[in-house]
Order: C-alpha cells, then structure tokens, then sequence
C-alpha cells in the first residue's frame, strides 16, 4: 500500500504533493520577482534619508561641530 502512495511518480500522495510544490513554487517565483523589482525601482530617497541619519548621530556624538554638520546637510539636502 505505502508502494502505492509513494512509488513511481502515480498515486494520489505524488499527485498532492507535486501539486504542492508547484504552488510553492509560482508563489517563491513571484515574492522574488516582487523584490526584485522593489529594489531596483527605489528613487534613492532612502539613501539621502539614511545618510541624514547618520551625520545627524555623528553630530549628536560630537564627531562634528555645528558648521561641518551644516555644511555637509547642505550638501546632503
């Protein structure tokens, strides 16, 4: 019996479980494709916002002072 559902490529259990993996498949495929075309499609505002950020925590930790920290805004912005 076990033959049956498990053998050579026929039975119901190949069936639903090739099935399965198919579905799995297509939904991977198109999550993939999904990002893919996220990333690539990103304007950059995120950078800048990020970059921000950052002069923003050096300025906080005192890495920098007043006049480099808007100088580089100015550039950044």
């Amino acid at each position: 019996m076990m033959g049956y559902f498990w053998g050579s490529g026929s039975g119901y259990g190949t069936m639903f479980f090739g099935g399965l993996f198919m579905i799995l498949f297509w939904v991977l495929a198109a999550a993939g494709i999904i990002f893919l075309v996220k990333s690539l499609s990103g304007n950059g505002q995120n950078d800048q916002h990020s970059a921000l950020d950052v002069l923003k925590s050096r300025y906080a930790k005192g890495e920098i002072d007043k006049k480099e920290f808007e100088q580089k805004k100015k550039d950044l912005v």
